[in-house]
Formats: structure tokens, sequence, C-alpha cells
């Protein structure tokens, strides 16, 4: 899938799903806390994403491989998230929003694992091509936080559900547009056993440090906003942190092919562990100053594009082409859904208990945790000199 206007169909839907989950996640915890939620509950609702991802993307990834029809189960999806999102408007309660969110998360968490996959595929290996088409992702976040921002400086917090609403339509309508899955070769059979692969200590590691480290990201995801907006930031400056976050991100994907050539993934891998873990320090203990938070948001091409794109390389590598949807499957469930799920809880539980500064420095510690196991355990299927341009 080389088309030009196929890969334009890829990034624009790239362009609005980020753009709904730049919204969501940089002031859905606002809102909440505007309707009177208590940290640890909103830390538990934001944090039902990453719980439902511990088993949907493999559910959805085992069913677009069995069904060969990768692209309709997207459609569908975010289809119904939208229909699910829609019911936030009438409930009111914690326990009746808790099961709007589980609703919510299983249906929408199944649409990225599973566009990853087909953009992997319609890429042929090519990590510079993947990077261009990705970093409309970045751009539509960008965008989308901006503009929300300074709507919200003006407007109440009871605006920003149909502002995520209107995102979440666009995502859901792009999808009408996505190119249809190619069929697999006859020997590339979902009925192969993935076992083999994952007894290996190396691919173990692996998803371990990946646990690691979205375990150590999700204080950054719940609490962030709130702790800018309570040191005397205003959301539209909270939206031009997150911006300059994802605009390193955009810088970092425009890069890849030159870093390819110097690194490995493994070097790029375990390298972004460091930078997280002093990203977090200065997030925790410096947040009342603008141009430390900068720098910490622009260390966000490491603590996520350098670490998200050598991550995928390393999954390509020990995973064939057979494999390769549930191996995506598998990296979202256990990074994103169990590490997130975890640190989300652990730090909405230690933002009342030992305070924020504390809280960022053990997410901090985590990422250390992870280096140690990234530089240590996880090594490629392949000779050290290889680079990600074999992705």
């Amino acid at each position: 899938m080389t088309s030009v206007s196929a890969q334009f169909r890829l990034a624009n839907f790239y362009f609005w799903y980020f753009a709904f989950i730049g919204v969501f996640g940089t002031y859905f915890a606002l809102y909440l806390q505007s309707r009177g939620f208590a940290a640890a509950e909103i830390a538990l609702l934001l944090s039902l994403q990453q719980v439902v991802r511990i088993v949907t993307p493999f559910f959805w990834g085992w069913l677009a491989d069995r069904l060969r029809a990768r692209t309709a189960i997207i459609r569908v999806t975010l289809l119904l998230a939208v229909g699910a999102f829609a019911l936030l408007f009438l409930v009111t309660g914690y326990g009746a929003t808790i099961g709007v969110f589980v609703a919510m998360f299983s249906l929408w968490s199944a649409a990225l694992p599973l566009f990853e996959a087909s953009v992997i595929a319609a890429v042929e290996g090519d990590s510079g091509r993947y990077g261009r088409i990705r970093l409309w992702g970045s751009v539509g976040f960008i965008v989308a936080v901006l503009l929300a921002g300074f709507a919200l400086d003006h407007l109440p917090m009871n605006a920003l559900p149909w502002m995520v609403l209107a995102m979440l339509l666009m995502a859901a309508g792009s999808s009408r547009a996505l190119p249809e899955q190619r069929p697999v070769a006859a020997r590339e059979t979902h009925h192969d056993s993935i076992w083999p692969i994952l007894r290996r200590p190396q691919v173990a590691a692996l998803f371990g440090a990946c646990f690691l480290m979205m375990a150590s990201q999700s204080a950054n995801f719940v609490f962030y906003s709130i702790y800018m907006v309570e040191n005397g930031h205003s959301k539209s400056t909270v939206g031009i942190l997150w911006s300059i976050g994802v605009i390193a991100e955009i810088a970092i994907f425009l890069s890849l092919p030159q870093l390819n050539k110097r690194f490995t993934p493994h070097v790029l891998f375990s390298f972004s562990f460091v930078v997280t873990a002093l990203r977090y320090l200065l997030v925790g203990w410096f947040p009342a100053s603008l141009a430390l938070q900068l720098i910490a948001q622009s260390f966000h091409a490491f603590t996520f594009g350098t670490w998200h794109a050598a991550a995928m390389a390393l999954l390509h590598q020990w995973f064939p082409a057979q494999f390769g949807t549930r191996g995506q499957a598998l990296y979202t469930s256990l990074s994103f859904g169990i590490g997130g799920a975890v640190g989300g809880v652990v730090a909405g539980l230690a933002w009342d208990a030992i305070g924020p500064a504390w809280m960022f420095t053990a997410m901090s510690g985590l990422a250390v945790i992870g280096w140690g196991i990234a530089l240590r355990f996880v090594r490629p299927p392949v000779p050290p000199a290889a680079t990600m341009t074999e992705f």
C-alpha cells in the first residue's frame, strides 16, 4: 500500500483519532474534578481505560485475525464507542459513570492496535514512512489540545464532553475511508502457535519493560493537568505544555531515519527509560516553573517517541507477519493495559497519601527499574549491527 491516496487516508485517521485522544486525555480529569469527584475516584475512572486494555485488544486482535476483517472491526467499534460516550450526558452517579467508562473504553481501545498493525503492514518495513504517517496523529493532538485549551479558558467545563464527542465522531467518520485489509497469504494462518515466541525470555523482558514504562507514565496522564492548574498555570498554558511534548514527538518521528542509522532499536528503547526518570523528577519537584516544565515536556520525544518506535521495531523483529496483530495486542494489553491501570490506581492513592512530588518521584523510580531490565535483558533476535531500517 504505497499510493499517496492510501497514505493520506491513514494519516487522516491518525489526525482525528489523536485529536480525540488529546482533548480527552488532557482535560477530562479537570472535567471530572469539576463534577466533584475525588482524586482517587478520578484516577480509578481514567485507569479503567487501561484496565479494559488488559483483555480487549487481544480479543479484538484475535477476532480480526480470525475473520480477516481488521478494518471492519475498527469502523464498527468506533461507531459503537460514539454511542457509549453519548451516555455520559444521561448519567450522574459515580457507579453509572463507571459503567459508561467501561463500555466506551472497551470499544474505542479496539481501534488503535488494529490500525497500527495495518500501518505496519502498509509501509512494508519502512520506518521512515511509518514516522511520516504517524506524525499526523501528533499534529491532530496538538491542534485539538491548543484549540480546546483556549476555548476552556472562556467556556464552562461542561462544554468539554461536547468537544470530545465531536472529535470521536470525526475519528469514526474518517475510519470509513480506511483502505481494506490486504488478504493474508495462505502460509500466514492464524492457526500457527504463538507460544514459542512468548516463551523466549527476551520477549518476556520486553513486555516487562513496557509494563514499567507505562506504569511510570500513568500518573502524568491522570494528574499532570490538575497538578499544573493547582500550581498557577492556566488551562491554555496546560494545553501548550502538552503540545510541546507532541511537537517534540513529531521531531523524533521525522528524525527516525537518521537515528536508525546510528542506533539500534535496543539502544533507543533503553535510553528512553533514562529520560523518562529525569522527566518525572522535574514534573514532581518543579511544577511552578514554566521553563522547567517546557523542558520536561520536550522529553516526550524520548519517553514516548523513541520508546514507542523502538518497541514497534522490536515487536516486528520478534513477531512474524502471521502474529503481527496479536503481538500488537499483547503490547497494548501488557503495557498500556496492565501497566497503565496499576500505575494509575497507585498514583491515585499516592496523590493523597504522600503528595504529588513524591508520587512523581515514585514513577521516576519505576522508569529506572525498567531501564535496568531493558539494558540487561531486552536483546533483539538479529545481530546488534542491524538497525530499525529493517522495521
